[in-house]
């Protein structure tokens, strides 16, 4: 199973990843903190990282396109 970490700051592209992630049953851990995401110097957001790889909104959504073609 993927580690999959979700770096949200709440804003609308935020809450559509957010629920595309529930929807396709992914499990992921949320971080808010935005020292935290300006520390890996992350500019926007949302950013998923999945097992180390980071994604911007567009790779997240096509992970998870990718991801459900699998299954």
């Amino acid at each position: 199973m993927s580690k999959v970490i979700l770096y949200t700051t709440h804003c609308p592209k935020c809450k559509v990843l957010e629920t595309k992630l529930r929807q396709a049953h992914v499990e992921y851990e949320i971080i808010e903190d935005e020292n935290v995401m300006l520390n890996k110097g992350f500019m926007e957001a949302p950013k998923l990282e999945v097992d180390g790889e980071v994604l911007n909104f567009s790779g997240s959504i096509n992970w998870l396109k990718q991801r459900e073609a699998e299954n």
